[in-house]
């Protein structure tokens, strides 16, 4: 068996592992190389792509990238770091059951471990699958999954809450029917209280995905992991807040003729002695 085999294997292995931990783990989300390697350096225990923060870093609107380019940067991402790295992978770039297995297969070749299928369209009129063909969607994932010859943890995404369907019983519905075509995680991003994160936790029999770095609801490690919650996501945050910083920086100077912003900078040492 060739190295990158039994590196796949070790990292798909440790990967599922943390998900059958009693405590919740943290699964911040870089948006380069360079990102990549300053969070494995500061001590997380794996990491997860960002469709946004990479668009965004690519000067893209989310979802715009295509397939082909997506595959080069979980590529680069795998190989920056020895941490198991789950995708994401948006709706699968495409809305067959076919596209989607296709897209995992793809996916797990560039040394990812995991991967996440969400049940947007991206078509604004119709934004969220009907639940039958969602279904199906997620039914392919889950076979090319298993067909992997290493541990590939397949996260089922339901998009309600992300595009207005604040539809708590619909969303639970549609979890539960991603359990039951073999996800092995369920995320729904966007809940909005306490509650409704334990609703969701409650009312399934997979490891439960909650991203924090969203406006509204904010709790902490402690609090989601008392909860039942087990994997938390930041999303695109990481790179909104350095973006935040960025343009914050751009509009003094351009507007005040001043430099201030560079009080908060890190400083060459620090980044450096973590790139070491």
């Amino acid at each position: 068996m060739i190295a990158n085999e039994l590196t796949r294997l070790a990292k798909g292995k440790t990967f599922r592992a943390l998900h059958e931990r009693d405590q919740a783990f943290i699964i911040p989300n870089p948006w380069d190389v360079g990102t990549a390697k300053l969070l494995a350096r500061l001590g997380f225990e794996a990491l997860a792509t960002t469709s946004m923060g990479y668009a965004f870093s690519a000067g893209q609107l989310d979802n715009t990238v295509d397939r082909g380019r997506m595959m080069e940067h979980l590529s680069e991402i795998a190989s920056a770091t020895d941490l198991p790295v789950s995708a994401d992978l948006e709706n699968g770039f495409g809305n067959t059951p076919e596209v989607v297995s296709e897209t995992i297969k793809m996916a797990a070749g560039t040394g990812v471990v995991g991967g996440s299928i969400e049940d947007a369209t991206g078509v604004r009129d119709h934004p969220i699958y009907a639940l039958e063909h969602a279904v199906e969607r997620m039914r392919a994932a889950a076979e090319a999954a298993r067909s992997l010859p290493f541990v590939f943890m397949l996260t089922g995404r339901a998009e309600n809450y992300l595009h207005g369907r604040t539809d708590l019983k619909d969303t639970i519905r549609r979890l539960q029917a991603y359990q039951e075509a073999g996800a092995d995680v369920l995320y729904a991003p966007g809940l909005a209280t306490k509650e409704e994160i334990a609703a969701v936790v409650s009312s399934v029999d997979r490891p439960v995905n909650v991203v924090m770095g969203l406006k509204g609801v904010q709790l902490s490690l402690a609090e989601l992991s008392a909860i039942g919650v087990k994997r938390i996501s930041v999303g695109s945050a990481l790179c909104r807040t350095a973006l935040g910083a960025f343009l914050r920086a751009g509009r003094e100077m351009r507007e005040s003729g001043t430099f201030t912003f560079a009080s908060e900078a890190a400083t060459p040492q620090d980044v450096g002695a973590l790139l070491k």
